[in-house]
């Protein structure tokens, strides 16, 4: 049976819908997540995804719950790969994995350091340091095909928001097909990068990461871990409601839907959920969105 390759589904006429899940670190975690994944297949996303854990870690737990999802559901699933503590060897190994489980799509993604965000990068002695180095390495089997991430705020190692534009044009150059947003609060934020990204004469498709606030306090810890802060406008937003969690998650499911609205208004080729292996919030934005006319 023929897989399909994100990077022709993103650039057909319709705008695509995609989950990101992460990888549980427990017997009960894992078992939240198949919830989650039940509960999100009768919406037919256009592909999931299953991260690595920080700095690298569940690699091996990766692999195996992105193989199981292209066995046992009809989701396409796209396997996550790093560099981050892994010899060229090791990379190929985690490929022939993921092939043998039938995923033909990869995001190819450097990490974050085994210290962790912001920690200094050190690379595998027999492995790679850039993203765009991996890329080449996957796209170099012929057997995938490959994304790449981008940052609408910049990555935290970034000299600038220009030379980290031409990164992801170097990652298209080496043979990324589409490419998944960090998670970011502000339209302007995307628009700004597929700008800086197009005036390089690079035409790869960029799919919004979206991540619904339903915990101020986790979302704020998680954006600082991104090198970026929330921003006052939307913290503004959701103040009102900080002693009313029920009231300050509707009002951040109302702020992801509309900043939704906005993105695809704007002629965003999808939509990239990071749905912290829960359904509900997902949901309901999908829902909003599917019941707005076009």
């Amino acid at each position: 049976m023929s897989v399909a390759r994100v990077g022709d589904l993103v650039t057909g006429p319709d705008p695509t819908f995609s989950f990101e899940f992460f990888p549980p670190k427990s017997d009960a975690g894992e078992r939240a997540l198949w919830t989650a994944v039940r509960q999100l297949e009768p919406l037919q996303p256009t592909f999931v995804s299953v991260t690595y854990g920080a700095g690298g870690t569940t690699r091996d737990r990766t692999v195996r719950i992105t193989g199981r999802i292209a066995a046992e559901t009809t989701l396409h699933p796209v396997g996550h790969l790093t560099c981050v503590g892994q010899s060229r060897d090791e990379l190929h190994t985690v490929l022939r994995q993921y092939a043998d489980a039938g995923v033909r799509n990869v995001l190819a993604l450097r990490g974050d350091p085994e210290g962790g965000p912001g920690a200094p990068w050190s690379s595998h002695p027999e492995g790679l340091d850039h993203g765009d180095e991996l890329v080449a390495l996957v796209a170099s089997t012929g057997s995938f095909c490959v994304g790449a991430a981008a940052y609408p705020k910049g990555h935290r190692e970034a000299a600038s928001l220009e030379a980290d534009a031409q990164v992801v044009a170097a990652k298209a150059r080496a043979g990324a097909s589409f490419a998944v947003t960090d998670f970011f609060f502000l339209a302007e934020d995307y628009l700004s990068l597929v700008e800086r990204v197009r005036g390089l004469g690079c035409a790869i498709p960029i799919l919004p990461g979206i991540m619904p606030i339903t915990n101020l306090a986790q979302i704020t810890r998680m954006a600082q871990l991104s090198g970026h802060q929330v921003p006052r406008s939307v913290v503004a937003r959701l103040e009102p409601w900080v002693d009313d969690p029920e009231g300050l998650r509707a009002e951040g499911i109302t702020i992801a839907t509309e900043l939704c609205d906005r993105l695809l208004a704007a002629g965003a080729p999808g939509l990239h959920f990071y749905t912290l292996n829960r359904s509900l919030a997902t949901r309901q934005i999908y829902e909003s969105l599917a019941a707005t006319p076009v």
